[in-house]
């Protein structure tokens, strides 16, 4: 966010690279951490915890110069790794954002995302990097390409959003566990049943505006906070859920949401609207 008319301090800086085209960018974070952060307290008199290194075998607290680093390939067992094994290991650290390939965007499954950062561009590279943003919104691909940030190589993905550049950090393909060892066995879905699952979604259809979802858990920790420092009790306000482990009749809670008839202004869904929808799914 700019304050002031100050861009804050970029994480990175390099350059986007691609055939023989460079263009000079700067890295920054796309993601605002808003949720409340907690301290571990000692109960009896509130005093913050501090947590120690202890070895597990003589039980006592260690230093860091007491400490290596271990990969245990078996239980029990371990490979020590020095500074030296890591440095040999380690790729050189290019300042570059190195462009293998421009894909389809809607070939890429959304699992494969992570992290997004905004690149600005750097001193002189304006004019190219408009033409980049441009040229990749025109043919609707995505560069895929490769980053070391943090001493850690990250596959990355370059998208156009806006009047900026995107690049938002990816998983390589073995950090995806395989989803057939999760899909349910084929269930029969009876045309009845589809017809009126597809009505309720029609029903409940809307543009996509971000703003208008909240984390109402955050609100409402944040009632509750503001309440212990006062010293008042909280007004929340409870949400109906279902009983867990609670077998319902699908077509049952089908009809009767559509029988609702509520329909979510500007996105929002009322609370029983979807307490309902949950239990469909």
């Amino acid at each position: 966010m700019v304050k002031n008319g100050f861009m804050p301090r970029a994480l990175w800086k390099g350059a986007i690279s691609f055939g023989l085209v460079t263009i000079p960018v700067d890295v920054h974070s796309a993601v605002n951490d808003v949720r409340p952060h907690f301290r571990m307290l000692h109960k009896k008199d509130l005093s913050p915890v501090r947590f120690q290194r202890v070895c597990l075998k003589e039980d006592k607290p260690l230093q860091w110069d007491d400490l290596v680093k271990g990969y245990e390939y078996q239980k029990g067992k371990y490979a020590v790794l020095t500074d030296e094994d890591f440095e040999r290991a380690a790729l050189e650290k290019s300042k570059t954002v190195d462009i293998l390939s421009f894909v389809k965007a809607d070939e890429i499954d959304d699992r494969y995302y992570e992290t997004p950062y905004y690149l600005t561009p750097g001193k002189g590279g304006e004019r190219a990097y408009a033409l980049l943003r441009e040229a990749l919104r025109d043919s609707g691909r995505v560069g895929i390409a490769k980053i070391i940030l943090r001493e850690t190589q990250h596959l990355a993905a370059l998208t156009a959003v806006d009047d900026a550049l995107v690049l938002t950090m990816m998983r390589f393909a073995d950090e995806l566990r395989p989803i057939a060892d999760y899909a349910p066995k084929k269930t029969q879905v009876r045309a009845q049943e589809l017809a009126m699952a597809k009505t309720l979604i029609a029903s409940l259809k809307a543009d996509w505006k971000p703003d208008a979802y909240e984390d109402e858990y955050r609100a409402n920790l944040m009632k509750v906070i503001r309440a212990k420092i006062k010293g008042k009790e909280p007004k929340l306000q409870a949400e109906e859920r279902p009983r867990d482990g609670e077998v319902v009749d699908l077509m049952e809670r089908l009809r009767a949401s559509l029988e609702s008839g509520r329909k979510p202004a500007h996105g929002h869904a009322s609370r029983k609207s979807r307490s309902r929808a949950k239990r469909v799914a």
